[in-house]
């Protein structure tokens, strides 16, 4: 090998290990988002803390359409203010749902009471939203 080979060999090999250091990146990740997202990230968290009752027990007295929905709710507040109820759509039908116990046996309780007035009652776990 005479020497102007081994210069060029030495150049190559010094460019490419500086091409090296130089092509190294920061650690630093900079994220342009719209502010809209991050508002919506805190709605979605809030919703999820507002449905951690979702481990509750509920009683559903009504299923079908609206107008009766909202009669059937009206009728359940006026005879009975122990417990909150609720109206909820899910497709196709609009439901009543009432109370929020912690067991079973709160349940079973309540809707003793509740069959009275309204016999196609029963009990409910509500499954976890994702």
């Amino acid at each position: 090998m005479n020497i102007k080979s081994l210069k060029i060999l030495c150049l190559s090999l010094g460019l490419t290990f500086s091409s090296c250091i130089v092509l190294a990146q920061q650690g630093t990740v900079i994220v342009n988002q719209d502010p809209e997202i991050t508002a919506l990230l805190k709605l979605k968290k809030q919703i999820n803390n507002e449905d951690e009752d979702s481990d509750r027990y509920k009683i559903q007295i009504y299923s079908g359409s609206r107008a009766k929905a909202e009669s059937t709710e009206n009728s359940f507040d006026g005879a009975y203010n122990s417990w909150s109820s609720k109206l909820v759509y899910e497709t196709p039908n609009y439901k009543i749902w009432v109370g929020s116990f912690r067991t079973r046996l709160e349940a079973d309780k309540a809707l003793k009471k509740i069959k009275n007035k309204f016999p196609s009652a029963f009990i409910f776990k509500p499954k976890k939203r994702t």
